[in-house]
């Protein structure tokens, strides 16, 4: 750790063992705006750009692709020069963990991952507050799908888990029966409530737009406490089929998120999702799991999370440095990235191609 990091978790320690874990004051005291009065699905509708397909080469390297088995070299000479996704990532609600979920997106960004499609649109920040209005995040999934054709993912810890399950329910007009459009870069919601999708061409409300994966890990405990979750205390285990794919974890004993073994709550679906729920070991920490920017430039680690696919049986335990405990979690979350990453692309580009040939023009 450097020395910045050593001071942070000397106070992340202290705080922890007092169990105050999620249960805080919010990060950040930014104003949000709220949707406009009246807006409905007849307000106007912004022109959509059409898409700019790469070479016929790319275009054949993709759809051979296979996405289950996403290579270093798939990444980074096929994925990362097409269409991809926003990673939407939530921090927890203790100061300073957003620290930590920026360690975790540099960690995306050595593996490939554009960063710019990582970093907040509007502030460039790494991370989002779980205290940020869930309308507000779900309104942002709507305007960059609409804007790029590749339903964003979303990756939650901790308190910021919780936020992510709520975004789902939230376009799943479990919270409204409508919900605006919100511009990042304005930082502000549109009048309207609709989006053009960019695959059909066809306008449809911001309710049932959904996300291609979901993690969250150490989600629930403590932050049941704070009002601004008490929507959650009977749907943070109710996944609904906002999502194609979403993965809880549990760490074994989280004296944060009141997981225990034999009693950790479990994550099932209510409508169409796929859902996983992964234990990790107990010697992971709740607080820093996040902090593992460092993996990605150790190439012995960065060979065994390429190489990993959920179900792998490999000891990492001989891992060099503090890997072993985090890098479970962190290849998990890698190959479920690169997996959703391939689908969308190639649904993508089924889609552009599909369309009539007016289509395929640049504007």
């Amino acid at each position: 750790m450097t020395p910045p990091f050593k001071l942070l978790a000397a106070l992340l320690a202290a705080l922890s063992l007092a169990l105050a874990g999620c249960a805080t004051q919010p990060i950040e005291d930014r104003a949000v705006a709220q949707p406009p009065a009246g807006a409905d699905a007849r307000s106007a509708i912004p022109a959509v750009p059409r898409p700019q397909i790469p070479d016929r080469a790319w275009q054949e390297r993709l759809l051979a692709l296979n996405p289950a088995h996403i290579t270093d070299r798939d990444v980074r000479e096929t994925l990362a020069h097409g269409p991809t996704p926003r990673i939407i990532l939530l921090h927890g609600g203790l100061y300073p963990v957003h620290l930590l979920m920026g360690s975790f997106g540099r960690f995306l960004s050595g593996m490939g991952y554009p960063e710019a499609r990582i970093r907040d649109p509007g502030d460039n920040d790494w991370s989002y507050s779980p205290y940020e209005d869930s309308a507000k995040l779900a309104g942002i999934v709507a305007w960059d799908y609409e804007r790029n054709g590749v339903r964003p993912m979303m990756i939650g810890h901790s308190q910021g888990g919780m936020q992510a399950v709520k975004v789902l329910h939230e376009l799943s007009g479990h919270f409204s029966k409508s919900l605006s459009v919100y511009d990042p870069k304005r930082d502000g919601f549109e009048e309207r409530t609709t989006i053009v999708d960019p695959l059909t061409r066809q306008q449809r409300p911001v309710v049932g737009v959904s996300l291609a994966y979901v993690s969250v890990v150490g989600a629930g405990g403590a932050a049941f406490l704070l009002p601004n979750q008490w929507s959650m205390l009977d749907k943070l285990n109710s996944v609904p089929d906002t999502v194609d794919e979403f993965t809880g974890f549990f760490i074994g004993v989280d004296l944060i998120a009141w997981s225990f073994p034999g009693a950790n709550p479990r994550y099932t679906h209510n409508g169409s999702a796929t859902v996983r729920n992964v234990e990790l070991p107990v010697t992971y920490s709740h607080i820093f799991l996040p902090l593992v920017g460092s993996l990605a430039d150790e190439p012995e680690v960065r060979d065994w999370i390429n190489a990993y696919a959920p179900g792998d049986k490999r000891d990492p335990s001989a891992l060099p440095g503090d890997a072993p405990q985090h890098v479970l979690w962190a290849a998990d979350v890698w190959y479920s990235i690169k997996n959703h990453w391939c689908i969308e692309a190639q649904r993508w580009l089924r889609a552009v191609r599909a369309a009539p040939p007016a289509e395929h023009l640049a504007p």
